[in-house]
């Protein structure tokens, strides 16, 4: 019997990325090599694994990040909802040799512990890590299946907000553009909405950042934009990524004077309207604050009630050391329970 070809590399170029996301067809933005780039610190490195077993193509895209005071280093995923990638996806996988070579990677990049927000629109994820670390669900994300009947969605909506929309109708003109003026304007409002929430630093990205979404060429950006009738203002934007079968609600921001409209809904519908039945399977609106079912998520989902789990993937790969971190930081084990990897506890207010 003929041995099986097994190879594994680690890719940083944007071509070879984008060669290897071709080949297994289904991903998001935030599995793409831009996004990475976008999203890395100036100590880290984004890094695609490729595996190759046979015709089988598992890819997984990370943050790599030094460990300060030590020559190890860990891996972490993007913000947003990224996780491993499969070609082949109606075929069942045995990952015991994907387990261990990827185990073998990892020990010889120095790579201790592995975190991963995983995405709930691509299947085969869970098979992919099965029996590698530990797979764990915060919470639900709300989403509009865009393969329905827009009348079929529209019976979703509360009554709530059904008002707002009717209201939205009568005062705001939504408009959709991916041009400077309107990334202007979004940039304006987004910026306001964190000065309100007393944002992190972090959260306060450039404006070169966010050209980077409107000059990417491996996603489709949109601004959807509300204006007032009344003064032609423009009091609301969200930032909206389109990636082969999904849509992604990405950021938003609202004029605080404008918040009893609830301008959102409006930003919402349109993008809805707009690209149902248009080849896009999904429309993510996200979940609650930390994963919680809070305000914020009862606010998605007044105009929707599909859902679908939202989950984390964590893997030590090198006990021992991590253990020795964990210890030398003498954290309380009651305070750092649920955070991952717990020697970076004291980091996550920095995030």
């Amino acid at each position: 019997m003929k041995k099986t070809d097994i190879n594994i590399t680690l890719i940083k170029e944007k071509s070879l990325w984008q060669k290897t996301l071709s080949e297994v067809s289904c991903y998001d933005f935030y599995h793409t090599f831009d996004y990475h780039e976008l999203s890395k610190l100036k100590n880290e490195s984004s890094v695609l694994i490729k595996y190759i077993e046979g015709d089988i193509i598992i890819c997984l895209p990370l943050l790599i990040r030094p460990i300060e005071g030590t020559t190890f280093y860990d891996a972490t995923s993007v913000y947003g909802y990224a996780g491993p990638l499969k070609n082949k996806r109606d075929t069942n996988l045995d990952n015991t040799n994907f387990k261990k070579h990827l185990n073998e990677f990892l020990i010889k990049e120095n790579i201790i512990s592995v975190f991963s927000r995983l995405h709930p629109f691509i299947d085969k994820q869970e098979d992919i890590l099965e029996n590698i670390g530990t797979i764990k669900t915060l919470g639900n994300v709300v989403y509009l299946d865009l393969k329905e009947a827009k009348e079929t969605q529209e019976s979703a909506f509360s009554k709530t907000a059904k008002r707002y929309l009717k209201k939205a109708q009568k005062t705001l003109i939504v408009k959709k553009s991916n041009n400077l003026e309107a990334l202007e304007s979004f940039i304006d409002l987004y910026y306001k909405n964190m000065d309100r929430l007393n944002a992190h630093k972090n959260y306060y990205f450039s404006k070169e950042y966010f050209l980077s979404f409107i000059n990417s060429n491996e996603f489709e950006t949109d601004i959807v934009y509300a204006v007032d009738k009344e003064t032609n203002k423009t009091i609301s934007a969200a930032l909206i990524i389109r990636t082969n079968e999904i849509i992604q609600y990405h950021l938003s921001g609202t004029d605080e004077d404008y918040l009893r409209l609830s301008p959102l809904r409006a930003l919402i519908n349109k993008v809805r309207l707009d690209y149902s039945g248009a080849n896009y399977s999904y429309f993510n609106l996200g979940g609650g604050l930390e994963n919680k079912q809070d305000s914020l998520f009862d606010f998605k989902s007044s105009l929707s009630k599909s859902y679908k789990p939202f989950k984390i993937w964590t893997y030590i790969v090198n006990e021992d050391v991590y253990n020795t971190l964990v210890s030398n930081k003498n954290f309380s084990k009651d305070i750092i329970s649920d955070f991952f990897p717990k020697y970076r506890w004291e980091e996550k207010n920095t995030i």
